[in-house]
């Protein structure tokens, strides 16, 4: 299944070691990979190769600067072809002027709301519609008023909450100032605590100590510190064996 990688860090960190890392685990996520990391601005980067085998997946880890919010994304296609346009972090901007980025690990198996974004999208993943349709709910509330940061994550976690159900949504979304995380799936996404802030990681990345994300709760994070917090929900994704066999996946 596909992986994601986050930080949220109270000053930038060098963060190189850590992505190569990530990439190590492309051999069992080889249909692509992305970034988006902050030099003179916000920049993504997404290719549909196998990252630990691209020259440009290289040249970034060589060159990236220290870094306070990061993404990054591999692949493994349950959905969609093998390009650019498939791969990950999802970018746009509001109708205030706010980017907003994700990465999701997941499949949308049931959002009626979704479905009408398949003649708008760019590639053909259910991500993307996912992305969309967040955005069109983002620009709507902005609309209605929505200004504040609370606002913001009121509204995220709204659209989290009503979407998990029947839903695998592992999500990150950056939107500027803050990072938004969730998970419903058991054992998979893991965060650590560090000096200057958060990991987070599908999967641990070194022998420190790794503590599961809360299950079926959006939390936000800003600076390196944890902000804003939602209740838990019940939308909690159960994959059944043929999903399993599918994703080609591991469930403990």
């Amino acid at each position: 299944m596909c992986e994601l990688l986050g930080f949220s860090l109270a000053k930038p960190v060098d963060v190189r070691e850590y992505i190569s890392e990530f990439h190590k685990h492309s051999d069992k996520n080889p249909h692509g990979w992305g970034i988006m990391f902050e030099d003179n601005g916000r920049q993504i980067i997404r290719e549909p190769l196998r990252a630990d085998m691209s020259e440009t997946a290289a040249s970034v880890i060589k060159t990236i600067p220290p870094q306070k919010n990061m993404l990054a994304h591999i692949r493994f296609a349950t959905m969609g072809s093998i390009d650019t346009e498939n791969c990950h972090p999802f970018s746009a901007s509001d109708i205030s002027g706010r980017e907003w980025t994700l990465i999701h690990n997941g499949t949308i198996f049931s959002s009626v709301n979704s479905y009408s974004y398949a003649s708008r999208q760019k590639g053909s993943t259910d991500s993307e519609r996912l992305f969309l349709y967040m955005m069109d709910t983002i620009n709507r509330e902005i609309r209605h008023g929505c200004s504040t940061e609370r606002d913001r994550f009121e509204v995220v976690n709204d659209f989290i909450v009503n979407t998990a159900p029947r839903n695998k949504l592992n999500l990150m979304i950056f939107d500027g100032e803050l990072l938004y995380i969730h998970k419903n799936l058991k054992n998979t996404l893991f965060y650590r605590r560090m000096d200057e802030g958060f990991i987070f990681s599908t999967y641990p990345l070194d022998r420190y100590t790794w503590i599961p994300f809360p299950m079926a709760q959006v939390t936000a994070y800003k600076n390196g510190s944890a902000v804003y917090h939602g209740r838990q929900h019940k939308g909690i994704f159960v994959p059944t064996i043929e999903y399993i066999k599918a994703t080609d996946a591991m469930y403990i």
